[in-house]
């Protein structure tokens, strides 16, 4: 049926709703919009969006910003249908957004769990980026467990079996990937001292382990903090990360364009999918974008809902995205999706 066929009868249905008043009635979906986009090279309410103490930053031309989706959680049946018919939103049934039994408040608590999460891992990959390394610190040694008499805390844990463990997480995947009663040689510096160690792994909880508590630092002579309220969930990991890199160095990664892009990002540097793409493409358009960054997993979908004279450029990790906008900035062309 062509479309004005369909918006005739739409038109005719929505008339018979009014007649009988129905469209004022609740239903159980949720109207998924563009949200809000945000430049983290920039300010919001008076203030920096990566705010950094200690150390010079720099400005830039351009902006770096991160896209979101706006969630319109009390849907009535009027809201809904225009919802159906708006190239510009999507209406998806509740319990996608809102699972069974959690509440909206809890839902959206996760969320800002989320983004504090992402933060931390933006912050993580783009100083490691920068030089930074991680060190894997040993906090707590069990008195009666295998790294006793081996182990102190304070030790900066660097290598089992001689593999390095550059990230806390990679630490424990050498250990779980080696059954329990594996002797294993751990390296280690203690007081700026390298030294070596012999640990049996025993298991504990059905996995193996060698009974110290671990946590994860990376020194740098300077502090960072984000000022951003009002934002929930993962997908502005690879935003941050962009956003810190550039204010800590000289060159404008931006090269004077407006480049907005999502995805989360773990400690690695490797991008993730994440949802809402049709959404955050409209934003990003609606900002001013002219290059949208796209987490590899979502090329798919981010083609079918391309916007006009917005190019999707593809990423999969933090050097990728960076490798791009320096292709920008020469004149030529990234990977695009």
């Amino acid at each position: 049926m062509r479309r004005r066929g369909v918006t005739v009868l739409l038109g005719a249905l929505l008339t018979a709703l009014l007649s009988i008043g129905v469209l004022g009635a609740p239903v159980p979906y949720v109207v998924l919009g563009p949200g809000p986009t945000v430049d983290t090279l920039g300010q919001e309410d008076g203030k920096e969006v990566i705010q950094v103490t200690g150390r010079e930053t720099s400005t830039s031309a351009g902006q770096l910003r991160l896209t979101t989706v706006g969630v319109q959680p009390g849907v009535k049946l009027r809201s809904a249908i225009q919802g159906w018919l708006s190239d510009e939103q999507a209406v998806v049934p509740r319990e996608l957004v809102y699972p069974p039994g959690e509440t909206q408040e809890q839902v959206e608590q996760r969320n800002a769990e989320d983004f504090q999460v992402s933060q931390t891992s933006a912050e993580t990959a783009a100083l490691r980026e920068l030089g930074y390394e991680v060190q894997v610190v040993v906090k707590t040694v069990a008195a009666d467990g295998p790294s006793a008499g081996v182990l102190q805390p304070g030790d900066v844990v660097t290598s089992v079996d001689g593999e390095p463990v550059p990230l806390a997480a990679r630490l424990t995947e050498v250990i779980r990937s080696k059954p329990a009663g594996t002797a294993l040689r751990i390296g280690y510096t203690r007081a700026g001292t390298a030294g070596t160690g012999t640990v049996t792994s025993r298991e504990q909880d059905g996995r193996p382990r060698i009974g110290i508590e671990i946590e994860q630092q990376q020194p740098h002579p300077f502090t960072l903090s984000f000022d951003l309220k009002d934002i929930g969930g993962p997908s502005a990991g690879l935003m941050f990360a962009l956003g810190i890199i550039d204010k800590l160095t000289p060159e404008d990664l931006t090269g004077g364009r407006v480049i907005a892009g999502t995805g989360t990002i773990d400690d690695t540097g490797r991008v993730g999918p994440i949802g809402g793409i049709p959404q955050k493409l409209v934003g990003a358009k609606q900002a001013g974008a002219t290059v949208f960054l796209v987490p590899e997993a979502n090329c798919a979908e981010a083609v079918r809902n391309r916007q006009p004279d917005l190019p999707l450029v593809k990423v999969g990790s933090l050097d990728e995205a960076l490798a791009a906008l320096e292709t920008l900035r020469s004149g030529g062309a990234p990977t695009r999706c």
